[in-house]
């Protein structure tokens, strides 16, 4: 039994020829002869054969053929549509002319508008049609065109893999461009939902109508001028692949090397750049469906020549052109003068791909697609009819529909090619970059993939190494609308801009940024400081005032020097404590003030060293203990001045003041009430550690708390009294006369105590930290060295260097006051 049916091959258009002015066909350019349409009709060729040499499919059946060369004009593909359903070559709408050589399927594409308006055409009829275009999801769900199959799987991933590979390169700003029709829109909803998640701009979003993609000098210009104007150096295509080459046609002669086009199909073009530079396209990234090679195809394309398919008239124009043959003048489907053993597999890329094409995959599919429905169909009819009844395989087209829905991915070549809609796979894509140098050596280099299936964060494999680039970038391009903000900068919008146009300014103090493009600085920790770039977090060192410091040592060193000094005193007054100038002013007093002095110095060192509990509650409660002491003092040594001498005065009666030793109750008096102030400072609020973190910016300073506040400062201001009422009670004795009276002494004693606190006051108000500390300890020993020094220094110096003085005012003194005691008795 020979039993033989047909597949056509529709939507396709192969060239555009003229003829001259004598009727004659013109030789077509390599310009208008589409040598890309005429490899599908080899794939689909290789595909019939290699089915109809095999025993296991369609046995004793033979497949053939029909194409049609369809111009992409809405009228000529219905009249071909038409033609080919009346099955001869006058157009008889509704009728069927012929019965025993009728296809039994219909192919077309790549175009999806010319597939599309067939479609609608043959589902009056329910003929199966199978496209091999790339997936439409608005074709598959319209309803009038249940008749439609795709043999291309889904492109559901296709805007992520572009995201993915956009952010590989780490663009953020790019342009894009894509055909007027739903399929394209709905490519550019999913494009920016995707855009819009990543943080990444459409510099321009042009929708190209496919009517203006022709020659027009405006729309080029217009687009031409809107490339250049825009900062992007990455362009996305998202255009059918003939209209693609229509529109870089277009700019092919603009010289707009410096951009990056990213295409999400591949670029096929079978023009040589017979140019010096390099091709505007070179460097251009593509998407291409992922498929496997197909065995035994770069075999028949070294085979095909114009002796094995005689009446293929468009193999035999392609053979003169590009091998320089001759038509017989006999038949002009003879050609002479060919070169001995020329084949395709000598014309370079891209005049010939060698490798099976996305679409030519998808047409050798396809053609095996049908050839099992049929052998499915073959099998049906020998059950019910029996192998001896069948004389020939009877079908009507509807009949095809259940069988193609549930075809078995495992019959065919690639399990990408399952027909219902439900069960179809999405796509795996190649990347793939379009190599077009000035030798006119083009090559297409997969140079990465991209897998949905993958894991995240491993879906897309890149080789960057291989990548070649377009003319003018000699590393990775980049493609921003603002330079990256570094670490330590972080990122501010600019308003009525698009997001990822943004200004940078550095973190501010205490604030670090350790990556780029930061939108919000990161605070350092309460223990941490930014270095100076704001780029790590540094642990601050922990700091306090130490006998290390060099300000301590200095501090440590002058406290131990006053003391010191000050016990020498002691020691020159105690071994001097005779002499008419230590008994004087009350001797008791002046060791009193000595000692009390000697303890305000080493007070000081309190202030210096690891501040603990006890010794922040020691440094206030014995600084103002031993300050009130000696300020008490100098008080009580200033009333004995004014008692001494309104006592021996004529007619006086207050000697028991004097004798009574009235003045030396005023200490402990006036200390007894300091320390009532001091217990209700510890008792409500006592000092305590304090960890100061704010004061310098890279250490942590621990110090003391005052606690209470104004505790401090009413110890303070009762000190101030007592300087105070010392001060002007000496002030108001200091010309009385009498050799060691020292109220003079006492006096700016007093005012130099009272300079240095009320000074101390705004400075330590104004400082921080360490300075604090340093400030009173700096203030607690100038007070005591005033006032060791205006009061005990002179006395010092007569007694060390000027004794002499002593015994003659001793002696002149005594007869005067023995006469004035005499006549007052």
């Amino acid at each position: 039994m020979s039993v033989h049916s047909i597949i056509s091959l529709l939507g396709f258009s192969l060239d555009d020829l003229s003829t001259d002015e004598s009727g004659m066909l013109e030789s077509p350019s390599i310009d208008i002869f589409k040598v890309k349409t005429y490899m599908f009709f080899l794939s689909f060729l290789f595909a019939i054969e290699e089915i109809n040499r095999s025993s296991h499919i369609l046995p004793n059946i033979t497949l053939g053929l029909d194409v049609y060369n369809v111009a992409f004009i809405d009228a000529d593909i219905i009249y071909h549509s038409l033609k080919w359903i009346s099955g001869i070559d006058t157009m008889i709408p509704n009728y069927n002319c012929r019965k025993e050589s009728k296809s039994v399927v219909l192919i077309t594409g790549p175009a999806w508008t010319a597939s599309a308006l067939i479609g609608e055409l043959l589902e009056l009829y329910k003929i199966p049609q199978l496209t091999i275009g790339r997936y439409d999801p608005t074709m598959s769900s319209n309803i009038h065109l249940t008749s439609l199959y795709h043999i291309a799987p889904k492109d559901a991933y296709l805007a992520q893999a572009m995201i993915a590979l956009i952010l590989h390169f780490h663009w953020n700003w790019v342009g894009l461009y894509i055909s007027e029709d739903e399929r394209s829109i709905q490519f550019w909803y999913d494009f920016k939902a995707q855009i819009d998640k990543n943080s990444i701009c459409a510099a321009f979003m042009e929708i190209v109508p496919i009517s203006k993609l022709s020659a027009s000098p405006d729309f080029k210009l217009g687009h031409y001028h809107q490339i250049l104007k825009s900062s992007v150096n990455v362009i996305i295509l998202y255009i059918d692949s003939d209209s693609l080459i229509t529109l870089f046609y277009l700019i092919d002669h603009s010289l707009m090397t410096q951009k990056v086009w990213v295409m999400a199909s591949p670029y096929h073009s079978s023009r040589i750049k017979q140019s010096i530079l390099f091709d505007p396209f070179h460097g251009s990234l593509m998407f291409s469906h992922h498929h496997k090679e197909i065995s035994g195809f770069r075999k028949f394309i070294h085979t095909v020549n114009p002796s094995k398919y005689p009446n293929d008239i468009y193999l035999a124009i392609f053979w003169s052109y590009f091998f320089d043959c001759s038509f017989s003048d006999s038949d002009c489907t003879i050609l002479e003068n060919c070169p001995l053993n020329a084949s395709l597999e000598m014309l370079p890329y891209p005049v010939i791909d060698m490798a099976i094409n996305e679409e030519s995959y998808n047409l050798y599919n396809a053609v095996y697609a049908v050839a099992h429905v049929l052998h499915d169909l073959l099998l049906h009819q020998v059950e019910f009819q029996g192998l001896g009844g069948m004389k020939r395989l009877v079908h009507f087209p509807w009949k095809m529909h259940s069988f193609l829905r549930n075809i078995q991915p495992d019959h065919l070549d690639s399990n990408q090619v399952i027909l219902d809609e439900k069960r179809k796979y999405v796509a795996e894509y190649d990347i793939l970059n379009y190599c077009h140098f000035p030798t006119h050596f083009v090559h297409m280099l997969k140079i990465g993939m991209f897998s949905p299936f993958a894991t995240p964060g491993h879906q897309l494999i890149l080789h960057r190494d291989m990548i070649e680039w377009p003319l003018g970038f000699t590393e990775t391009p980049q493609s921003l609308c603002s330079e990256s903000c570094g670490l330590g900068f972080r990122k501010a919008h600019v308003e009525g801009k698009a997001i990822c146009c943004f200004d940078c300014f550095l973190c501010t103090k205490n604030e670090i940024s350790n990556e780029t493009n930061m939108e919000q600085c990161l605070r350092c920790a309460d223990n941490q400081y930014a270095n100076m770039q704001r780029i790590h977090c540094i642990k601050k060192h922990v700091t306090f005032l130490s006998y290390e410091d060099t300000l301590g040592m200095i501090l440590t060193s002058l406290s131990l020097c006053f003391s010191g000094l000050t016990v020498s005193v002691l020691g020159v007054f105690v071994k001097h404590r005779d002499t008419p100038i230590v008994k004087a002013n009350n001797r008791t007093l002046s060791y009193i003030l000595l000692i009390s002095l000697t303890l305000c110095f080493l007070c000081s060192l309190l202030f210096i060293g690891h501040p603990n509990t006890a010794t922040c509650i020691l440094q206030q409660t014995v600084f103002g203990v031993v300050f009130t002491v000696a300020i008490s003092t100098v008080l009580a040594k200033t009333v004995t001045v004014v008692l001494a001498f309104r006592v021996t005065s004529p007619g006086r009666r207050m000697r028991w003041l004097l004798t009574s030793r009235v003045p030396n109750f005023i200490v402990p008096f006036c200390t007894l009430i300091q320390l009532l102030f001091i217990v209700i400072w510890l008792g409500t609020s006592p000092p305590f550690i304090e960890i100061d973190i704010h004061s310098e910016y890279d250490h942590i300073i621990i110090v003391c708390n005052k606690g209470s506040v104004t505790a401090f400062y009413c110890v303070l201001g009762y000190l101030g009294c007592l300087a105070l009422g010392s001060f002007t009670l000496a002030f108001l004795v200091r010309n009385l006369p009498d050799t060691f009276n020292e109220a003079k002494f006492l006096t700016f004693s007093m005012l130099m105590f009272c300079s240095v606190w009320v000074t101390f006051l705004p400075v330590y108000q104004s400082t921080k930290g360490k300075s604090v500390v340093a400030t009173e300890v700096i203030s607690i020993l100038a007070s005591g060295a005033g006032l060791l020094g205006c009061i005990f220094l002179p006395k010092c110096y007569v007694i060390l260097l000027r004794s002499e003085r002593i015994y003659s005012y001793h002696c002149r003194n005594k007869k005067h006051f023995e006469t004035k005691m005499s006549s007052e008795t």
